[in-house]
């Protein structure tokens, strides 16, 4: 069975709520090596992932971005990584409900103009 657009962008956006983002965020954070958490760390500028993590204290201490030498304290790499998933949502979701307009449109267009006799044909033919 075919996902209409409207149907598909609404069950993603109501399926990835906060609570959820958080966990995969987590969850794929202790998975990481720490070569990569230092690199996402350098280039976000941001040092551990929340403050409930168990390793964020060890995350901040190794931590190699710039805003730790600049200020006292840093933003954690978990805000940002929300933020930015919450644009993505808000792009996907709009991109969805286009084409679900459009496959409305084609569907009305298809039930429209199905039925119609093609002028150049031969009007007393039986097919």
């Amino acid at each position: 069975m075919v996902c209409g657009g409207f149907a598909c962008s609404k069950n993603a956006l109501c399926a990835l709520n906060v609570v959820y983002m958080k966990d995969v965020i987590s969850t794929y954070w202790l998975v990481m090596t720490n070569k990569t958490r230092n690199e996402l760390e350098t280039s976000l500028d941001c040092c551990g992932l929340f403050n409930s993590t168990t390793l964020y204290s060890q995350d901040y201490t190794f931590c190699t971005a710039l805003c730790k030498t600049q200020s006292p304290k840093c933003q954690v790499c978990g805000d940002k990584f929300l933020k930015h998933s919450d644009e993505a949502l808000k792009i996907l979701g709009g991109v969805g409900l286009f084409f679900s307009f459009t496959e409305i449109l084609g569907v009305w267009l298809a039930m429209r103009f199905r039925n119609q006799k093609d002028p150049r044909a031969n009007p007393s033919a039986f097919l």
